[in-house]
């Protein structure tokens, strides 16, 4: 690998700064348009530069952003051994955070794939989804998405009656009740009295954005139940469905986040995927001090997994005794016993998909690829 070539690219929305050099030699630099003629134009560019050099073999480093990885298919459809790097994995002083610039971003990761080709160091590569994967994720996000948009709208409207000193009637229950509703729907009309006229404009607006969110999610119920009865699915949503309290939208989420269910050879490593597992700040003598979760990974995965720990813990018996001990040791931190709930269900319906059938997704994978 002492004659490859490798290049570090800072990409951006518009254009790509390039640092590149062969094997140990002098780093040179080189700018391409971030689009569709500019890449071929920088692809062309690698294969002519990789020919003159006898064929020698090209490595290429980008960080992973909202770009995607349309990069990354292009590079790799081109022959070009390209890895994409986690952002958050990659060290930076305190110096290299104040005297940023594209230049110095794309000669960092020059570095760190120099260190990698040259010395073995580990790569802080992310696990790149194959094309239907990441498609299969729009829907689902999409799903999630709007019903944070509907939690939102409910806000607004308990913020416009609290802000306007109105108060809901005995009458209408606890909750989003189905009387609550009727009686938000009085407050439009001026059947009931509370709010001005500017008042009952905006909560008609409200209440007409909520009926939206509720088809809207409706139809995208409807899209991801489809998607979990295809063959690429199915068989793994039975086998989660057997959990108590996962339902095809938790389930869904569960599998098309984590990918390739057989990248992780033991818990450990999945749960570090999901940022299920406490930091550690511990140096010389002081050993075995722990903090908080890491929080990396998929948020949205914690999130469902979040939600099916308390279906569980009100629903099963077993989950609500190891709940009510985990308690019991530290009454103070009920949130640590939620976590560590939730660890051991990921655990769970990561055995039980894998189990269920086929690998949902057999992705691809650098080596040193972060899990």
């Amino acid at each position: 690998m002492s004659h490859c070539i490798m290049v570090g690219c800072d990409l951006h929305m518009k254009t790509m700064v390039l640092k590149y050099a062969v094997g140990r030699g002098v780093i040179q630099a080189r700018t391409f348009a971030n689009d569709r003629p500019g890449r071929r134009n920088m692809v062309d560019w690698l294969q002519q530069l990789a020919r003159r050099r006898h064929r020698a073999p090209v490595l290429f480093a980008y960080e992973a952003s909202s770009e995607g990885f349309g990069l990354y298919d292009e590079l790799r459809g081109a022959g070009v051994e390209c890895y994409v790097l986690a952002p958050t994995k990659i060290a930076r002083s305190s110096k290299q955070v104040t005297g940023k610039n594209d230049g110095r971003d794309a000669q960092q990761l020059l570095e760190l794939l120099r260190g990698h080709a040259l010395a073995a160091n580990s790569l802080p590569s992310v696990w790149v989804p194959d094309i239907q994967t990441r498609d299969d994720r729009e829907g689902v996000r999409m799903r999630l998405d709007v019903a944070d948009r509907r939690t939102v709208t409910k806000n607004q409207i308990q913020s416009l009656l609290k802000r306007n000193e109105v108060r809901r009637p005995a009458q209408t229950g606890k909750g989003w009740t189905n009387g609550y509703w009727g009686w938000l729907k009085e407050l439009t009309s001026g059947q009931v009295e509370g709010l001005g006229q500017g008042g009952r404009a905006a909560l008609s607006s409200l209440l007409r954005q909520m009926d939206m969110i509720d088809d809207e999610i409706a139809t995208l119920d409807e899209q991801v139940l489809v998607l979990s009865l295809s063959p690429r699915y199915v068989e793994a949503v039975k086998g989660l469905r057997t959990i108590k309290g996962v339902g095809i939208l938790s389930a869904m989420v569960f599998l098309t986040e984590v990918g390739d269910l057989n990248r992780f050879s033991n818990r450990r490593q999945l749960a570090a995927y999901l940022g299920l597992v406490p930091t550690s700040n511990e140096s010389g003598e002081r050993g075995d001090c722990k903090g908080h979760i890491t929080r990396q990974g998929s948020s949205r995965v914690r999130k469902v997994l979040c939600q099916c720990t308390w279906s569980l813990i009100r629903t099963d018996p077993r989950f609500a005794q190891v709940y009510a001990a985990l308690v019991d040791r530290n009454p103070k931190r009920r949130k640590i016993a939620v976590v560590a709930i939730m660890r051991r269900l990921a655990i769970i319906m990561w055995h039980r998909a894998r189990d269920a059938g086929p690998p949902v997704d057999a992705g691809q994978r650098r080596p040193g690829a972060a899990a």
